[in-house]
């Protein structure tokens, strides 16, 4: 209890693609991350609300103006836009009323005065302004918020505090943070911005270039790489229907899928490759026995096996596993570390305002 108040702890993870909650009051949640606002009297009329949010945006989206307010890994990691202007705070307005509806999925039924704290993920390497951002974001939507990377709270979830490395594959940006026994420093720690977006750019563009005369939009790609997206070396193949002057058509997309899926590996491995070499010797081999996947691109099908190729190719060897949840790595270990922080380090994190 906190001043008599109840306590709700809340592990968060904003994602560009979707975004998690996991809290101590049971509440588990994952939304897309899109927000929709009516565009005019007739969409509100239609919509009955004034913002949208998650899947029902997104089927709602000629009738909104849709935003996502994470995508390219801007306010988390990008440092190109300038914080004065419109642009930057329309981003961040949407970023709050977001967080705003993870916080109101928490807190239903529960006490109006309940205490709100919460463990916010952010890219590894996120900047001095990135943090800043998100804490403004937070301010007056949670009581006190901690912000922590991404892969370390997957590593704190999982118990895995030594001799790992976690690699989280998001859809903005991808994440490696070794563990060593201690709070990982920035050297510890790589953020890669060839993620899930990459992808659906890329598998547009081998589909524009195979078959010219398919109408198709980067949202559909989005779609079909989440339903089908493999590497697998089966004779798996993958056919959808695609429009093709108003006719939906069936597409073979088998070898345009694995090619955008695979397109993300090099740099991962290099990024494991950087993070080995330059740790103590001694303990180099047991850090690539156990590197570990986490995020919405660990769930590629075949990447697990792929990228421990890679690794033998590139690096002598590597054991590469998965998380369980891999959507809710990040939240799950944010609410435990939220959790196990003494109520002595809430008391001066803030006086509130």
């Amino acid at each position: 209890m906190a001043d008599g108040r109840k306590v709700l702890n809340i592990g968060i993870d904003l994602g560009t693609s979707r975004s998690t909650i996991a809290c101590d009051n049971g509440v588990r949640t994952s939304v897309s991350s899109y927000v929709g606002y009516p565009k005019d009297a007739v969409s509100k009329k239609l919509m009955g609300k004034d913002v949208v949010f998650g899947e029902e945006a997104l089927k709602n989206r000629l009738a909104l103006e849709l935003r996502r307010p994470f995508e390219k890994g801007r306010l988390k990691f990008s440092n190109t836009l300038d914080v004065q202007s419109a642009e930057y705070q329309k981003i961040k307005s949407t970023a709050r009323d977001l967080l705003q509806h993870l916080v109101s999925l928490a807190k239903e039924g529960e006490p109006d005065d309940v205490v709100i704290r919460a463990v916010l993920g952010a890219p590894s390497l996120a900047s001095t302004q990135n943090k800043k951002t998100l804490l403004e974001i937070s301010s007056g939507i949670v009581d006190d918020v901690l912000i922590a990377s991404e892969p370390f709270c997957v590593a704190y979830g999982l118990g895995v505090l030594s001799q790992a490395l976690i690699v989280d594959i998001g859809a903005g940006t991808v994440d490696l943070c070794r563990m060593q026994g201690i709070i990982p420093t920035e050297d510890d720690q790589i953020t890669l911005t060839k993620a899930g977006d990459y992808i659906d750019e890329v598998l547009f563009n081998l589909i524009k270039e195979r078959h010219k005369d398919v109408d198709l939009t980067l949202n559909m790609v989005k779609r079909l790489k989440e339903e089908n997206s493999t590497i697998s070396d089966k004779d798996e193949t993958v056919v959808v229907k695609l429009p093709i002057a108003g006719k939906p058509t069936p597409v073979d997309v088998t070898e345009e899928l694995h090619q955008a899926c695979k397109s993300i590996v090099p740099d991962i491995v290099e990024g494991i490759r950087t993070l080995i070499a330059s740790f103590d010797p001694e303990f180099q081999d047991a850090m690539k026995q156990n590197v570990i996947l986490a995020g919405g691109g660990s769930q590629i099908g075949g990447i697990v096996k792929h990228i421990e190729n890679y690794m033998m190719e590139h690096l002598g060897y590597g054991k590469v596993t998965r998380v369980e949840e891999p959507l809710f790595g990040g939240a799950n270990g944010g609410l435990l570390l939220c959790k196990d922080m003494p109520q002595e380090y809430w008391d001066e994190l803030s006086p509130k305002s």
